[in-house]
């Protein structure tokens, strides 16, 4: 028994050592794997850090970026113009000015800034000083929660006009941008010396044909459901309106649609957007209280000759004018969608060096092209 049981403990023994030795492996294997991976963990982590840090320390805040974009000069075609903030109405407005004369103050549309009058900014700025804002909650303007109605963005306007020392104004809008030129110059008659209108309707005065307007008036009235929705997708959302309610689809170029896909995704920006139709019951109020008085500024409308997703249109730009203003034309504008001021730049060009250069009060002819309807 006792010869038998020294090979059992030699085995034991020996299987002892074997096993130490295995564990002694494993734990050297282990470390050798495992440090490295802690320092790359590590060393990953201080990476991210001193992004984050990087990031925060060379990211400036929305007021810093504004501030930035001051007296900022660039060209188009050759022409300078300059970014500018101005402190107005209890906002930040961005605007873009250039060339000198008489002032032309150029107001944008939905879903657009600025940037939309690109086109025709440099032929203008060679007789006129060019004025063209971005409204309240649009491009590199403030974005507040409320005061997206025409009488509320009007005296957006009217405060930037007074600050640059100017007392009278051609008035340009588009889209939204027309309800904010009809308020201001119900608001300041004296102040506006000829008013254009670019493919709008009127709340409050909707032509009877087109009931209460397309999907989109009803859809981006409703509260905070659109923007749920097209968050992440701003790009594709717009480029189904660009593309849909042009004439032209390819005026709009890919990098003219990452533009604007750049401004509405900045954080409120599609809120923002909204609120102008979310508006457009107080708009209505408001129009209809001041249609008791039409305004007498000479009016030159220019309307869509036709949308390729809705066809054609009609004279509804005209006709939504006509209970507004005592003195309108209007004009069809040819080979055209909803995007004039991009579509037919030049077109424009010449109806507003026309319009602005008639001394008549508001008879003269607005050009050879064209359907021209003139109010009885």
């Amino acid at each position: 028994m006792v010869g038998k049981d020294k090979p059992t403990f030699h085995a034991s023994h020996h299987v002892t050592a074997i096993t130490f030795l295995l564990i002694g492996i494993i734990i050297t294997t282990s470390i050798s794997f495992v440090f490295p991976l802690v320092l790359n963990q590590n060393h990953t982590a201080m990476a991210q850090q001193q992004q984050l840090q990087a990031n925060q320390t060379f990211s400036p805040s929305v007021e810093e970026q504004q501030q930035l974009l001051e007296g900022i000069s660039f060209q188009i075609d050759n022409v300078t113009f300059s970014h500018h903030m101005a402190s107005v109405n209890g906002i930040q407005m961005h605007y873009v000015m250039g060339g000198q004369g008489d002032p032309v103050v150029l107001l944008h549309g939905w879903p657009q800034s600025w940037y939309e009058w690109r086109h025709i900014m440099p032929a203008l700025a060679e007789n006129y000083t060019v004025i063209a804002p971005d409204l309240r909650g649009f491009g590199d303007s403030s974005k507040p929660t409320t005061g997206y109605d025409g009488n509320t963005t009007a005296e957006d306007v009217y405060q930037l006009v007074s600050q640059l020392g100017f007392s009278e104004i051609f008035l340009v809008g588009h889209d939204v941008g027309v309800q904010t030129a009809y308020s201001y110059t119900a608001a300041h008659p004296n102040n506006v010396t000829r008013l254009v209108f670019m493919d709008y309707v009127f709340p409050g005065f909707i032509p009877p044909e087109i009931g209460q307007g397309p999907w989109w008036f009803s859809f981006h009235q409703v509260p905070n459901l659109p923007e749920a929705l097209v968050e992440g997708k701003e790009r594709e959302y717009l480029s189904w309106f660009f593309k849909g309610l042009a004439y032209n689809p390819s005026a709009i170029t890919e990098e003219d649609l990452d533009v604007y896909a750049s401004q509405n995704s900045a954080p409120g920006a599609m809120r923002a957007g909204f609120e102008y139709y979310r508006a457009f019951p107080v708009d209505a109020e408001q129009n209809i209280e001041s249609a008791m008085n039409m305004i007498t500024t000479p009016v030159l409308v220019l309307g869509a000759d036709f949308y390729a997703a809705l066809g054609d249109p009609g004279n509804i730009a005209l006709s939504t004018t006509q209970p507004l203003a005592a003195d309108v034309r209007g004009v069809i504008v040819p080979l055209s969608g909803h995007w004039i001021p991009e579509e037919q730049p030049e077109f424009v060009i010449d109806q507003l060096s026309s319009f602005f250069g008639d001394s008549t009060n508001g008879t003269g002819d607005t050009g050879d092209t064209g359907g021209i309807f003139d109010l009885p």
